[in-house]
């Protein structure tokens, strides 16, 4: 059972740094903060569908379940 979960921990692991090195950057640089961000403009309503709104949800919940298995890991 341990290293059932150690094995699915660190496919977890990999599979968050996948997500998060896929995702595109928030702003870009010194303009995203002076100027707004673009997600502000009337084009970029159906953020929901986008792949960076995806992976962005993808992230929260991996990030989860590798939080979770970590605590039942230290539990063990």
């Amino acid at each position: 059972m341990k290293i059932f979960l150690m094995i699915l921990q660190m496919l977890c692991g990999l599979f968050l740094i996948a997500i998060i090195m896929l995702q595109s950057g928030k702003s870009s640089g010194l303009s995203g903060v002076v100027g707004g961000s673009a997600s502000e403009s009337f084009g970029f309503q159906a953020k929901s569908k986008t792949w960076d709104a995806r992976f962005a949800r993808m992230t929260k919940w991996v990030g989860l379940a590798f939080v979770v298995l970590t605590f039942i890991l230290v539990l063990i």
